[in-house]
C-alpha cells in the first residue's frame, strides 16, 4: 500500500473514530444507558474508557494522515523496530488470553473475548509490517 493512500485512511480514521467520540458524548448526555450493542451491554461505567480510547486513537490518527510529526530519517528505522516490538508484546499478550480464557477489566467493563481475537490479528500485523519497513529501510 503506498504511504498516502495510508495517509488518507489514517484521516478517514480520524473522522470516523471523531464520530464514535461524538456519539458516546451524546449518549451521555441523553442519559440514554445502558446500550446493547452486538450483544455488549454498554452502560455509563463504561463511558470513560471508550472516550479515553477515542481520544488516545484520534490523536495518533491525526498525528500521521496530517504529517503533524515526522521522525528523523536516521531514526526512522530504530522508530519501526521499537515499534514492531511493542505492537508484538501487545499481540503475544492477545493470544495469550486467547489461550487462556482470562478474564480482563478495564474500570468495571468486561472485555469480551472476541475483541482479544480482533487485537492479536491487527496487532500482528502492524508488528509484521514494522518489522519489514525497517528492513527496506537498509
Amino acid at each position: 500500500m503506498k504511504k498516502s493512500t495510508l495517509h488518507e485512511l489514517a484521516k478517514l480514521g480520524a473522522g470516523l473514530v471523531l464520530g464514535d467520540f461524538l456519539a458516546v458524548l451524546w449518549l451521555i448526555s441523553q442519559s440514554a444507558f445502558p446500550v446493547s450493542f452486538y450483544g455488549a451491554q454498554f452502560d455509563a461505567s463504561s463511558a470513560a474508557p471508550i472516550i479515553i480510547f477515542d481520544i488516545a486513537l484520534f490523536i495518533i490518527l491525526v498525528h500521521y494522515g496530517w504529517h503533524l510529526g515526522s521522525t528523523p530519517r536516521l531514526r526512522t528505522r530504530a522508530y519501526f523496530l521499537t515499534i514492531g516490538v511493542i505492537l508484538g508484546v501487545v499481540a503475544f499478550a492477545h493470544l495469550i488470553r486467547v489461550f487462556t480464557g482470562a478474564d480482563v477489566a478495564i474500570l468495571g467493563w468486561a472485555v469480551p473475548l472476541w475483541l482479544s481475537y480482533i487485537g492479536a490479528v491487527v496487532a500482528a500485523y502492524l508488528s509484521y509490517m514494522s518489522f519489514y519497513l525497517s528492513v527496506r529501510m537498509r
